[in-house]
């Protein structure tokens, strides 16, 4: 490669990458960053702190390594350096590296994700938090990484929307890869059924296959995206059982269980049905600041215990949006160069966290219909069948404990019905929930989907 001046190549860099951010986050994030050496086309890029690290390798990595290939086609990857530096005053500067964690080959495939696997190598079992709300879910995906093809097959992971289905189904993957001796696939369903539709219109069918079937594991994300398209089913069924009868191992997750999963075929169903089905719920309140306290120690940036409790009391549903608040304050902090109170936090959070959205009752009766497999018009009808009975009072219970809509109400929108009836839904619901694990975990899922 030829070598760049580094001062003229990353000025040359940043008046393009100021060209595509706003003048306060150029000025935030790319103060204080320098080129320090180039060696076999990867640029190493000098940055101030670890925050200001993880900022440019998730925001702005893209536009880094675009802006600087663009330059030089030369230049095949960026790794981001921590330096210390003793005294900003001073121009001279003592530069300690850490060792090199990130490099990008190609300029624009996504950060981390390899290749060859799909697999992003920050997934792993040591960084997941455990705790009541995912304990099983990570039992089995330990027990599956251990025995495979032999215990859990498929394994099939459902829970809501950020709560780390992802993570420990990849977990699994780069845990077999630091083994060695095994071929893992990551996948989405999209993906999938891409892959599978340009196979067959270019007439490579068969390399579509050979593709799929070289592996030892796969992992599919989101497999409740397949609904509705039976010739992409029919070729997984083909992949499965050709998996299973040959002792491979298939990990499947979704956002709902597969019963509960419309437009799949039974003999689809069927397989998915059958190994170990486990979910992931919201996290606890104990869980949710152990992960935001795992999220400091790690990127050693000081919040007060006090802002954790706060954030973790305040956003429940997803950890990715509890993740997010912490990311938001820490840039506070750096921008302040002070922690905020706990006012600021308070506002900070109220500004930037997407409220939930405005909830219907047309809402709840579409996405409970869909849940339970049944069509939304039989909720309204006036029939006792047991399929339909239960979904409408899960409604009910619904209405009256999230959205506090009154009873009369309720009645008169779901069929007519005397508001008597609709007491009697709620409280045998309610009742239900204290013992009926399933029920409680159910309704989790729906809530998940509704908000």
């Amino acid at each position: 490669m030829l070598l760049i001046d580094h001062k003229t190549l990353w000025a040359e860099a940043l008046a393009d990458i100021e060209l595509n951010v706003s003048k306060a986050n150029f000025g935030t994030w790319f103060k204080n960053t320098n080129i320090t050496r180039q060696e076999l086309g990867i640029v190493y890029l000098s940055v101030p702190n670890a925050f200001v690290k993880e900022w440019l390798v998730n925001k702005y990595h893209k536009f880094i390594i675009k802006s600087l290939r663009d330059l030089h086609p030369e230049i095949r990857g960026v790794e981001y350096l921590i330096s210390k530096i003793e005294d900003p005053a001073k121009e001279k500067r003592e530069v300690v590296f850490e060792k090199p964690a990130y490099t990008e080959q190609l300029a624009m495939q996504e950060l981390y994700i390899n290749k060859e696997d799909n697999l992003n190598p920050r997934y792993l079992f040591e960084s997941f938090i455990v705790g009541p709300f995912n304990e099983l879910a990570h039992a089995a995906a330990h027990a599956v990484a251990r025995k495979l093809g032999s215990l859990y097959n498929p394994l099939y992971i459902y829970g809501g929307t950020g709560l780390g289905k992802t993570h420990l189904t990849q977990a699994i993957g780069n845990y077999l890869k630091h083994l060695g001796g095994k071929k893992v696939y990551y996948v989405t369903s999209e993906r999938f059924m891409i892959d599978y539709v340009n196979s067959v219109q270019n007439n490579r069918a068969n390399l579509f296959k050979e593709k799929y079937r070289k592996y030892d594991v796969l992992i599919m994300d989101d497999v409740q995206f397949l609904s509705e398209k039976e010739k992409t089913q029919e070729e997984l069924f083909h992949l499965f059982n050709n998996f299973y009868e040959n002792n491979k191992q298939i990990i499947f997750s979704s956002d709902k269980p597969p019963k509960h999963i419309s437009g799949i075929e039974e003999r689809l169903r069927s397989r998915l049905e059958g190994g170990m089905i486990v979910d992931v719920n919201k996290p606890d309140y104990e869980s949710r600041l152990a992960i935001l306290q795992a999220k400091v120690r790690l990127g050693n940036v000081p919040v007060s215990d006090e802002i954790l409790g706060y954030i973790a009391n305040v956003i429940q549903d997803n950890i990715r949006e509890l993740e997010g608040a912490l990311n938001s304050i820490v840039c506070q902090s750096y921008l302040k160069k002070r922690e905020p109170t706990l006012v600021e936090v308070k506002q900070l959070i109220k500004n930037n966290i997407k409220p939930k959205k405005m909830i219907s009752i047309k809402d709840v009766a579409i996405i409970v219909a869909e849940f339970y497999n049944i069509e939304e018009q039989t909720l309204y009808e006036k029939t006792r069948k047991k399929e339909v009975v239960k979904p409408r009072q899960v409604i009910m219970y619904l209405l009256r404990e999230d959205l506090h809509t009154s009873y009369p109400y309720i009645g008169q929108k779901l069929g007519g019905r005397d508001h008597t009836t609709v007491i009697h839904a709620y409280e045998k619901i309610k009742n239900e929930l204290k013992t009926n694990n399933l029920l409680s975990r159910e309704i989790d899922q729906i809530r998940a989907l509704l908000y």
